[in-house]
């Protein structure tokens, strides 16, 4: 008899900065410039959701998106992505609004 496991919700990952991420995309691991249009088509996820890192109104993607856009990169996921947990609230802590 096989037992149902539960539904599991993807582990997010929050962006370090935006700044790292336009810094990254400047010089990607092969050297080359690439674009937000060209990250989204490259990583597989959505323009908005590379400009949303980018400007900060996004802060946390899903582990398959977060790997996608290192990937495209060419960098460690660890180098622009932590993931999401009580300890991130330390090295990532959350925006005041206003």
């Amino acid at each position: 008899m096989r037992i149902p496991l539960p539904d599991r919700t993807p582990e997010m990952y929050i962006v370090v900065s935006g700044d790292r991420l336009k810094t990254l995309m400047e010089r990607t691991g092969t050297g080359q410039a690439i674009t937000s249009r060209g990250l989204a088509a490259a990583a597989g996820v959505a323009h908005g959701t590379i400009g949303a890192l980018m400007s900060g109104t996004q802060r946390a993607v899903p582990e398959d998106k977060a790997r996608a856009i290192a990937a495209a990169l060419g960098v460690d996921l660890l180098v622009l992505f932590i993931p999401e947990g009580r300890a991130t609230r330390l090295i990532a802590p959350v925006k005041a609004t206003a």
